[in-house]
């Protein structure tokens, strides 16, 4: 928490925004659609810097005062006061709108839920494991200078085996990952799930996941959530 707003140095900060407010620092990648997702099934009004992270617009100053990684999604709040709270990480970031702001607890579980464990045993495994492995699929296969066969299949492999994962815990457990509906450990999955022929990968070999998918895709809110610009 700090008393110095630090979202001032955005070149392009509005300047009618006054506090209250959150202002999500973002763009339309699988990391930064958890966040706009979880927003929009919220019904939470923020403001949204989109960052084309391809100028490393990331990496300017200003930013990395922000968030020393230089990564999307960052999330600033500030209160009524005026001070700010600022997060970084997909799963902090989901963890904090859950235990502040989904006061119905339609998506996340309390400490004190039974269920809270495995949400964040789910959720780690996503952003531990899941997401690092599926994003260097995508840079071997799709980014890349040259083409290195190695990356590429081995990647590919640990993303398919990574779903296998999925696939088994959603027959176990009626179709969700955590309890018996969506949760924030899905909302943290499915952006990268869904991109699955990106990375050639057949989804008809994982049908509980392809089912999982499809369920998702239909919930109210969705893919308002996916397609913020």
């Amino acid at each position: 928490m700090s008393s110095t707003n630090l979202d001032l140095a955005d070149p392009e900060h509005p300047k009618d925004l006054k506090a209250p407010y959150l202002k999500l620092y973002s763009l339309e990648t699988p990391n930064g659609q958890k966040a706009t997702l979880y927003l929009k099934l919220l019904g939470i009004d923020y403001t949204l810097r989109r960052l084309d992270i391809r100028t490393n617009i990331q990496k300017e100053p200003w930013f990395i005062a922000i968030n020393p990684n230089g990564r999307i999604p960052t999330l600033s709040d500030v209160d009524a006061q005026g001070k700010q709270t600022i997060l970084f990480e997909t799963g902090a970031i989901l963890l904090y709108l859950g235990e502040k702001y989904d006061k119905e607890r339609k998506y996340y579980y309390s400490l004190n839920d039974e269920h809270y464990w495995d949400q964040i045993k789910w959720l780690t495994f996503q952003i531990a494991s899941h997401a690092p492995y599926q994003g260097q699929a995508n840079h071997f296969q799709h980014y890349a200078p040259e083409k290195i066969e190695y990356g590429i299949k081995r990647y590919k492999a640990e993303t398919e085996r990574v779903f296998g994962v999925y696939e088994l815990r959603l027959k176990e457990n009626n179709g969700w990952l955590v309890g018996d509906h969506l949760n924030i450990a899905d909302i943290a999955a499915f952006p990268w799930v869904k991109i699955y022929a990106y990375n050639d990968i057949d989804i008809d070999q994982f049908p509980h996941l392809k089912a999982w998918i499809e369920k998702i895709k239909n919930i109210d809110g969705v893919q308002a959530g996916l397609d913020v610009k």
